[in-house]
């Protein structure tokens, strides 16, 4: 279930300050750094047109990448901000950590729901209430996972689903210590109004 490692193609960039940013933009760049493992940090840039598609594709600053400079070994990275202009919010800067396999990293990762279908609440027209489509954990750089899976079988009307209630890939832990709600099954509002009605 771990996620693909993306190949993420950049060049040197030789030269830093706002000058040299401006440059590689009219080059065709997205200017960046590539900073951590007690390393000096790099200054980058990246094609933008294979940078927007990455961003476009979602899930960019949760993904790790394999990044590819000429003339350099391959390093592990992962986005920690994306700065974006202002007005067209088009990618202006991207700043990149180095990582190894065995690092720990909080990340967002997306919450999946499965076997709708099996669920006596939604078959009786309740609806499945969504709090967190994303949640925090903190997992192995080596090993991010793809997804957390919420099975819905089961499930009738009023049950709330937990970060407890759901199994977690080996090796992650939610990054908040309570039991915090993912979401819930809610009655229909015919069905709380005969239920008051009664």
């Amino acid at each position: 279930m771990a996620r693909e490692i993306l190949d993420l193609h950049a060049e040197v960039r030789t030269g830093t300050g706002k000058g040299a940013a401006r440059q590689s933009r009219r080059d065709g760049f997205v200017p960046g750094i590539v900073y951590g493992d007690n390393t000096a940090p790099q200054p980058i840039k990246i094609p933008y047109n294979a940078l927007l598609k990455r961003l476009k594709a979602g899930r960019f600053l949760s993904s790790l990448f394999n990044l590819k400079v000429e003339g350099q070994p391959d390093v592990h990275v992962i986005c920690r901000a994306v700065q974006r202009d202002v007005v067209k919010d088009l990618p202006t800067h991207v700043d990149l950590m180095r990582l190894h396999d065995e690092n720990r990293i909080n990340l967002f990762i997306h919450v999946t729901f499965i076997n709708h279908e099996a669920s006596p609440g939604l078959k009786r027209g309740g609806t499945l209430t969504v709090v967190r489509n994303d949640v925090e954990l903190n997992v192995l750089a080596g090993d991010i996972p793809d997804h957390i899976t919420v099975d819905l079988t089961g499930r009738k009307i009023g049950d709330v689903i937990h970060i407890n209630d759901v199994v977690l890939p080996e090796g992650t832990k939610a990054t908040i210590d309570r039991n915090f709600v993912i979401a819930n099954v809610a009655a229909p509002a015919g069905y709380v109004e005969g239920a008051d009605a009664e």
